[in-house]
């Protein structure tokens, strides 16, 4: 039911809040409360305080980060299991885990209450396992070592247990790459899946293997240093040198040429010095010195 002249209420909105309905509610309830607490917003559109609970209870969700979920339901559009729950008054809510409600409150609360709420129901999944972490920074301790292999197959184990695990996958990527074989690299991050495909550790792993694409034809380093110190205005080899100096490990010689070269003409090649500079930034880790100052030191061109 809808007051004449009120504003609908907006759809519920983020990755762990959705509406349900009667034909979705032992989907959305029952059967994903057997894995993660589950939090069911009883509410109508011309409920005053449903208004004011409704936002609290999504805003404490939302900090919880997946662990619990919550389903909002219109008793006007939905009335079958309010009514198998006995609602008789909104806004009521109830908490179900392993498929059956355990907990719940009916009218509005303080935010305050609300927050202690869901992190009570959060908590009746016990805490976090940390299994798949820690086994992925295991793996990482390998890959770091030199253990390519031995890191490339923890990785693969891993992603049968999680196969949307954007760190595994990132690894397993990384620890091909450390064995050179970039074409396998290139098709397990092909094969990775579209939710996680713009995950920042996927995009750091693309990154490296454009960069390595492109030092295959850029040519062995020491030519092109020759070749450079012969022409020093010769733009396109100094971007070649750097691309090649960074596929050689030598990160901080490649950001300084290809500062060198956005210094020089900024805007040569379509602004090709910064667009590469950007790739290595994103191929090294975010915190990495050779990338904190790079970025100052481009920044500090740009706006000069």
């Amino acid at each position: 039911m809808q007051i004449l002249g009120q504003t609908p209420a907006k759809p519920a909105t983020g990755e762990h809040i959705k509406d349900g309905t009667d034909n979705s509610f032992i989907a959305d309830v029952v059967e994903m409360s057997m894995k993660v607490p589950v939090i069911v917003d009883f509410w109508a559109t011309w409920c005053g305080p449903c208004k004011t609970l409704g936002p609290a209870i999504e805003a404490a969700v939302t900090k919880a980060d997946g662990r619990v979920k919550l389903v909002k339901i219109d008793v006007d559009a939905n009335p079958g299991y309010s009514g198998q729950l006995r609602v008789q008054s909104i806004p009521t809510v109830y908490a179900f885990w392993q498929g059956q409600p355990v907990d719940g409150f009916q009218g509005a609360l303080p935010p305050s209450e609300v927050n202690a709420f869901v992190e009570k129901v959060a908590n009746l999944a016990g805490e976090p396992d940390n299994g798949l972490a820690d086994a992925i920074a295991a793996a990482q301790e390998m890959l770091d070592e030199g253990a390519a292999a031995d890191a490339a197959e923890t990785f693969a184990a891993i992603l049968q247990e999680d196969p949307d695990n954007a760190a595994a996958y990132a690894g397993l990527v990384s620890a091909y790459l450390a064995l050179n074989d970039i074409g396998q690299a290139e098709a397990i991050l092909n094969g990775a899946p579209a939710a996680i495909s713009t995950d920042p550790a996927l995009e750091a792993v693309a990154a490296r293997i454009a960069l390595l694409r492109e030092a295959e034809s850029a040519g062995p380093v020491a030519e092109l240093e020759a070749k450079l110190a012969a022409d020093d205005g010769d733009h396109q080899t100094r971007l070649d040198l750097a691309t090649a100096l960074h596929a050689n490990g030598r990160s901080q010689e490649a950001v300084d040429h290809l500062l060198e070269l956005f210094r020089r003409d900024r805007e040569w090649n379509d602004g090709a010095a910064k667009a590469q500079l950007f790739k290595v930034f994103d191929a090294l880790p975010p915190k990495d010195p050779i990338v904190l100052t790079g970025r100052r030191r481009l920044s500090s061109m740009i706006f000069a």
